[in-house]
């Protein structure tokens, strides 16, 4: 085909006028066919641009894109889209979307999806000396128009939210921030360009006086196009805008955009394609009609792809083919006309009318005469060709473009199947011609070809195209109205976490109160903290020798170890067994006997028969203790109901059972509390260690204290264990005005309500109930899950502590999360999740902090008693929610070093405290009666 010029195009001749040297009649179908295939795109074509298109899109949102040619990835600082509750009086304001208009309206959202609104807007036309004076007079002009339409209504003086469009180039840095870089559309206003235009219409609106409107957001067209969407199954994500120009936008995982420097939640991401010019793909879809455009433009070499997609242009490529296809004589008796040679004179709504099936050819008749040509009989059809051609090629080029963002996001939120809804807007959706199929609703010919190629491109995504309804207008209230609905529910969940924020003030006076009752538990007075003493006198200094054996008892299985001390270290074996529940709920000596007969049995596996070997006995239940190898059961729990056995002295029932099996000799030197064996266990490793602390199901910790400060134990020098028994610090009401009405519920709901209040707020067994009765609140006044309860969230129990963990884990991305709580029955959005996080933050935040100033409490009690200005000492923790949470041990460490900055505290996880630790405290015991006796 001969090339395409600007001269060429407009014509050499006097229009009207036939040319010379045409190709024969028989030459007309070739050149036509050759011209329209010209607009033909391949598949493969299509995969190249969709594909390059993608990677200009991952380059732009690291940051890295610097071509002109790139698309942008413009953050919108929308973070949410609507789910359907939005309610409310909105004032949107129109700027720059008409052209020298502006318009005003006032949008009613109701809250519920079935009823319709009918927004009241008013058009304003802006003055030739405004649109190219100052730019304050603009914004005071934009001023008065706002008040004047507010006039007309009903309203008192309350607070009015605005929505603020401006179509206009801008660098937005926030919901609220936008920086104009340029006037287009005929502005020129001075003094606005590089300012913040959203700030200058609020102080024109000052300036006014008559309205307090606070301006929540500014929002571009394709912004408004996604946020106008109607409800449907699903969030609609995406926003298409095929108008006088063509944008798209969607919601991106704000962890991908590099300039956020955020990594939870979505951001709506304007994606600006227009700009996409890579030669290597759209070179070969380029012809030389796109080229003389492109040569005439405003903008020439800018916004390529832009100018085979948009209405602004298409009526310009329809209008050079023509003009083309008439100067060789194919059309029009091979005559032009001075108007179809005129830039701009084929417009997007005659391309629509002339493109339209059957009518299209009486429409094209009359548009071509009004074009000053003589149309011939098969002239009509042609023409109608060429537009279908031009047409089809940007629905499919538009298409590879959106298959692009929908790779994107497939890929990013890391799914096999995606299943979404776009938003679609602008006139080439409205205008172009629309056809019946077999279904009582009509769609667009360039909708239609849009979804046909969008499913080739992407055939796993599951894309629902829904018209949006009037983006400047209600989107943009729309857009609004999410920003409100986030403000106020973020200032309910703020009220609700904020007693679970303790202050440094609030953790030192837990720290002062700790300390009061630790000295009261240690004279013997009324305290909430017990302070047992554990008769454990010393701790591992490295020296100790020999093989030991430890039972571990605290459930329905028990554990029989042989630990081996040795220079080299500690070597283990253990075996676990069994209690039968007809033994746990028989007789006390029916179960002993069984304990023993399992310790037989081990003894006979190791090659230990006819040994004497000392043994240290971990035993989990409830216990006063008298002596190292004194504990008096206080009652069962369990599942436990073995009868004789409360009151008694466990290591007494112990010692019978042994003595009834003939020809067994076991020593039994030490009962042990698990907390003592944790700080034991850790003590061998590093002689440091003189705290003990568990933080799992339930919480507890033990330290060195000094034996004078003991009441009811003989002797004023050395060192003696102290099992505090924390958990039930606060049960004399000292914890109160730190407890929440959240802690209130699941004291309540417990077994022992007013018992084990500092556990309740601390341990494993109650933080997932606090969250989910904090959860069931706020879905109570809205702010999660939509305002729906669901049936497991009223369940007991069903969110587990575990979760938190889960949840709070820097490993584990936003969508891995959602999937954790949608297996609860929770079908939350990212919002949901979002809070669901924070939720979770703040109780495990609140309890590591306490356990922290529990701890502070400790160590500054041994710094004292020991007279240092500085104290450096270890703590040996165990426990699934210490261990297993991703922030816990940081937080409590964090607290220790705010509240005891003269300690410094080292913390060591424990390694089998309760098995290892029995048979060290077993281990000392044995070392310190050597040196007694020697």
């Amino acid at each position: 085909m001969d090339a395409v010029g600007p001269g060429a195009l407009r014509g050499n001749t006097v229009p009207g006028c036939p040319q010379r040297d045409l190709p024969c009649p028989s030459d007309s179908s070739e050149l036509v066919q050759e011209c329209l295939q010209k607009f033909k795109v391949t598949g493969a074509q299509l995969r190249q641009i969709q594909a390059s298109l993608l990677a200009s899109m991952e380059q732009a949102l690291k940051g890295q894109a610097s071509s002109t040619s790139a698309v942008r990835m413009l953050p919108t600082y929308v973070g949410s889209t609507p789910h359907g509750t939005e309610q409310g009086d909105f004032v949107v304001l129109e700027l720059g979307a008409t052209g020298a208009s502006l318009r005003v309206l006032w949008v009613t959202l109701t809250g519920t999806a079935e009823v319709g609104m009918e927004p009241q807007s008013q058009e304003f036309v802006i003055p030739q000396e405004v649109m190219l004076g100052p730019g304050e007079q603009l914004f005071d002009f934009a001023s008065r128009c706002l008040s004047e339409f507010l006039d007309t209504l009903p309203l008192g003086k309350q607070g009015l939210r605005l929505g603020f469009n401006f179509s206009f180039p801008c660098h937005q840095t926030g919901l609220d921030r936008s920086t104009l870089i340029s006037w287009t559309k005929g502005f020129k206003c001075s003094g606005v360009e590089g300012q913040d235009v959203v700030q200058m219409l609020r102080d024109a609106i000052q300036r006014q006086g008559a309205y307090s409107i606070d301006v929540v957001a500014v929002v571009n067209d394709t912004v408004g196009t996604m946020m106008g969407c109607e409800p449907g199954v699903g969030p609609c994500e995406i926003g298409l805008i095929v108008d006088t120009g063509t944008n798209a936008c969607y919601m991106e995982e704000a962890r991908y955009v590099a300039v956020l420097d955020e990594d939870r939640g979505r951001v709506c991401v304007s994606v600006e394609w227009g700009s996409f010019s890579d030669d290597q793909a759209l070179g070969p879809v380029l012809t030389t009609f796109d080229h003389a455009l492109d040569h005439q433009s405003l903008n020439p070499g800018a916004q390529r792809f832009e100018k085979m997609i948009g209405g602004l242009y298409l009526g310009e490529l329809v209008r050079l083919v023509l003009a083309h296809l008439a100067e060789h004589g194919v059309l029009f008796g091979g005559c032009t006309s001075s108007t179809l040679l005129s830039q701009g004179s084929i417009l997007l709504q005659h391309v629509a009318e002339m493109e339209s099936s059957p009518a299209g050819a009486a429409c094209a008749q009359a548009v071509l005469q009004d074009l000053g040509l003589s149309v011939g009989a098969s002239d009509a059809k042609l023409v109608q060709q060429v537009c279908v051609a031009v047409c089809t090629r940007a629905a499919q080029l538009c298409a590879a473009a959106l298959a692009a963002v929908l790779s994107r996001l497939q890929h990013s939120r890391e799914q096999q199947t995606l299943q979404i809804a776009v938003a679609t807007g602008g006139g080439v959706f409205e205008q172009l011609p629309r056809y019946w199929e077999h279904t009582p609703v009509s769609k667009s010919r360039f909708l239609s070809i849009l979804q046909d190629t969008v499913m080739l491109l992407a055939p796993e995504c599951d894309v629902s195209f829904i018209p949006s309804v009037d983006g400047g207008g209600r989107g943009v209230a729309m857009v609004t109205a999410v920003a409100a609905r986030l403000a106020a529910h973020r200032r309910l969940l703020e009220e609700t976490l904020a007693p679970f924020r303790l202050s440094r003030e609030q953790l030192a006076a837990v720290q002062t109160q700790m300390r009061e009752a630790m000295a009261k538990g240690l004279r013997g007075e009324a305290s909430s903290l017990r302070m047992l003493p554990t008769y454990v006198r010393a701790t591992p200094d490295g020296s100790e020798r020999g093989n030991f054996l430890a039972l571990d008892l605290g459930g329905t299985n028990f554990r029989v170890l042989l630990v081996r001390v040795a220079a080299g270290g500690v070597q283990i074996t253990n075996q676990v067994y069994s209690i039968p529940e007809c033994v746990a709920q028989g007789s006390g000596q029916q179960l002993f006997d069984h304990i023993v007969d399992c310790i037989v049995d081990f003894q006979q596996k190791q090659g230990l028969s006819g040994q004497s070997l000392p043994l240290g006995f971990t035993f989990s239940f409830p216990c006063k203790q008298v002596g190292l190898d004194q504990g008096i059961l206080l009652n069962w729990t369990k599942g436990f109901k073995a009868s004789g056995c409360e009151g008694q002295d466990v290591v007494c029932l112990l010692r019978e059972a042994i003595g009834r099996r003939q020809a067994v000799e076991l020593n039994v030197v030490a009962i042990v509390n698990d907390t003592v064996g944790t700080m034991m266990s850790c003590g061998y490793e590093d002689p440091r260690c003189e705290v003990g602390l568990i933080v799992g199901t339930g919480t507890n910790a033990c330290y060195m204290e000094e034996l004078q400060n003991v009441a009811g134990v003989a002797g004023d020098s050395g060192h003696m264990c102290i099992n505090m028994e924390w958990g039930a610090f606060g049960d004399d009401g000292s914890l109160d005005m730190f407890s929440t009405c959240f802690d209130a519920r699941v004291d309540q709901a417990s077994i022992n309500p007013g018992k084990q209040r500092f556990e309740k707020m601390i341990s494993g067994m109650y933080l997932g109930e606090i969250v989910r009765h904090v959860l069931l609140h706020l879905t109570s006044l809205g702010v999660l899950f939509r305002g729906q309860q669901t049936q497991r969230l009223q369940t007991r129990d069903i969110f587990k502590t575990k979760f938190l963990s889960e949840i709070e884990s820097d490993s584990l991305a936003l969508r891995q999360v959602r999937a954790i709580l949608e297996d609860l029955g929770l079908p939350l959005t990212t919002d949901d999740a979002l809070m669901v996080l924070e939720v979770c933050q703040a109780v495990s935040q609140r309890a590591a902090q306490l356990c922290g100033a529990g701890v502070a409490a400790v160590v500054e009690k041994i710094r004292e008693n020991r007279g240092l200005e500085e104290l450096s000492v270890s703590v040996g923790v165990d426990g699934t929610l210490y261990k297993l949470h991703p922030h816990f041990s940081t937080l409590v460490a964090a607290t220790v070093q705010e509240l005891a900055p003269r300690c410094v505290v080292t913390f060591l996880q424990s390694e089998d405290g309760s098995g290892k630790g029995a048979a060290l405290v077993t281990a000392v015991a044995c070392r310190l009666a050597q040196q007694t006796h020697v």
